[in-house]
């Protein structure tokens, strides 16, 4: 492929349908017509010497090269947007959208204090609030999907912290603790179990609810229980803290919730909070983005803005507690 005689303009065509995954919706996205964005398609294909989407159902898949590629072709037209674009941003006259993704639980606790600073400070700004549903969101930071993702990334940032080490150069992702707190038993107040001492043995033999992102019916504290040749019987498996404690409060079974989450529940009434009997690590909730926003007006305003949302939340829990 002879590099200069490249038309830019194709790669800009390829990232809206990596993107969308439709070439309706790309060329809708681009301003374009079908059949412009089809035969720009044909042209990209044609030098790069490979089909790049084939079509799937209503929209297209990309082939193995198209993924290889679309990473740095994204990456690439972002830095030549930021060159271009004038590096300035007022919060108060800005008019754009961001994309983050988090837990129920996370949400329920930042969101509130984010959304009232954003319609006092920001009113153009606009947020989109996708659910977490891993564990390791480098995928969707990297690919564009996401600007900001929040939550508890134990395995994602020690792979980072490791990569760096290895490899002695700066790591594509960065990120910011927001928060500590630790996850406890949770059971309906009147349990059987509720007034009796919870024993590992007594913990062990009763149901449990898990939450899960992923949909494994498998997570820490089943790995805390493995290392000591225990188990415990999971009856059922939901991706909502919020789900896991309204199935609590109405039956038999046990489940492990964030603390800080049971005041946003408003079910405080129905449930009642015991100490795990197994040691498990404390939950650090952090903000995870990709380094090529690390400088950006934009981006540095909205993480400044989670943060004081953090701030502004475990403010107001601490003074609910005061006796």
């Amino acid at each position: 492929m002879n590099f200069r005689s490249l038309d830019l303009n194709l790669l800009r065509v390829f990232d809206e349908i990596m993107a969308e995954r439709n070439i309706t919706r790309a060329a809708a996205n681009l301003a374009m017509t079908q059949p412009a964005v089809s035969n720009a398609l044909k042209r990209l294909r044609e030098t790069l010497g490979d089909e790049l989407v084939t079509r799937s159902g209503y929209g297209v898949s990309p082939t193995p090269q198209a993924l290889i590629l679309w990473p740095a072709i994204r990456q690439a037209l972002a830095s030549l947007q930021e060159a271009l674009t004038p590096a300035e941003f007022e919060a108060r006259t800005a008019c754009r959208s961001f994309i983050l993704a988090m837990a129920d639980a996370t949400a329920t606790l930042l969101i509130p204090p984010l959304i009232n600073s954003i319609q006092t400070q920001a009113p153009g700004i606009s947020l989109r609030v996708l659910p977490l549903t891993t564990r390791d969101p480098r995928k969707l930071i990297e690919a564009g999907e996401i600007d900001l993702a929040i939550g508890y990334f134990p395995a994602a940032l020690a792979a980072l912290t490791a990569q760096t080490m290895q490899s002695n150069t700066p790591e594509r992702f960065a990120q910011q603790r927001l928060y500590e707190s630790d996850y406890v038993c949770v059971m309906r107040r009147d349990h059987a179990l509720a007034h009796l001492p919870l024993s590992l043995e007594v913990y062990c033999a009763a149901n449990h609810l898990l939450v899960s992102f992923s949909g494994r019916p498998y997570g820490f504290v089943d790995e805390a229980l493995s290392a000591i040749n225990r188990h415990r019987r999971i009856v059922l498996t939901v991706n909502q803290f919020y789900t896991a404690g309204r199935v609590v409060a109405s039956s038999d079974l046990l489940t492990v919730l964030p603390r800080h989450f049971l005041e946003s529940t408003g079910m405080q009434q129905a449930l009642i909070v015991r100490e795990l009997p197994i040691q498990v690590s404390r939950v650090h909730v952090d903000m995870l983005w990709h380094r090529r926003q690390q400088t950006k007006p934009d981006h540095v305003w909205l993480r400044n803005a989670v943060a004081n949302a953090a701030l502004k939340a475990f403010s107001h829990k601490t003074e609910t507690v005061k006796p």
